[in-house]
């Protein structure tokens, strides 16, 4: 039976890491301190310290919900897997909180080592199920001679980029074109004989 107490942790560990995101979302990284979650959450500083030592790994755990335990499909081909995966990342990527939490911690990382681990782990943690279907494409023979990362890269790398870049729409035509190209196996380049 789950205690008071054990009630009263998992309700602070909740509030304080919802209000982190909250920050992060509102303001990126920068606008993320322990001393304002404190002071928004009511949670004492040393509280929030007993859980988590330092801003990076409440930032990391706060971060949780960006691509966390993504469920990594089986559809029995590269282009059914990358269809269902393109198609949850451009949701991820026009709903609210993304688009400002993931350029932040990408920014700051250039300069905190710290915050360059915890970019990187919530790098490999969204890449994930791109790369699991991906290497399964592989063994299957359906990559030729394309490598499991050149594909993670040219389909993350085309929906960040109009995301981001060109601002252009991110819409179901544009994912499905991005997934045609790149789960379609390559083709032998052509000789040219000569006339």
């Amino acid at each position: 039976m789950t205690s008071p107490f054990d009630r009263r942790v998992a309700r602070s560990r909740a509030t304080v890491l919802a209000e982190t995101y909250l920050l992060l979302a509102e303001g990126g990284i920068s606008g993320v301190s322990i001393d304002e979650i404190a002071r928004r959450t009511g949670v004492a500083k040393t509280t929030i310290y007993r859980h988590w030592p330092s801003r990076a790994a409440l930032l990391l755990d706060a971060c949780g919900q960006l691509g966390a335990d993504a469920v990594v499909p089986d559809t029995g081909s590269l282009h059914g897997d990358l269809t269902v995966l393109a198609d949850e990342l451009a949701v991820a990527l026009t709903s609210p909180g993304w688009p400002a939490v993931l350029p932040s911690i990408i920014d700051a990382a250039e300069r905190d080592p710290e915050l360059a681990a915890l970019h990187a782990t919530l790098h490999a943690r969204l890449m994930r199920p791109l790369l699991v279907v991906a290497l399964r494409a592989k063994e299957r023979g359906e990559l030729a001679g394309r490598t499991p990362e050149d594909v993670v890269a040219a389909i993350a790398g085309a929906l960040f980029y109009r995301r981001w870049f060109s601002k252009e729409k991110l819409d179901q035509e544009f994912v499905a074109t991005v997934v045609r190209v790149n789960a379609a196996p390559e083709q032998p380049a052509r000789r040219h004989r000569p006339r």
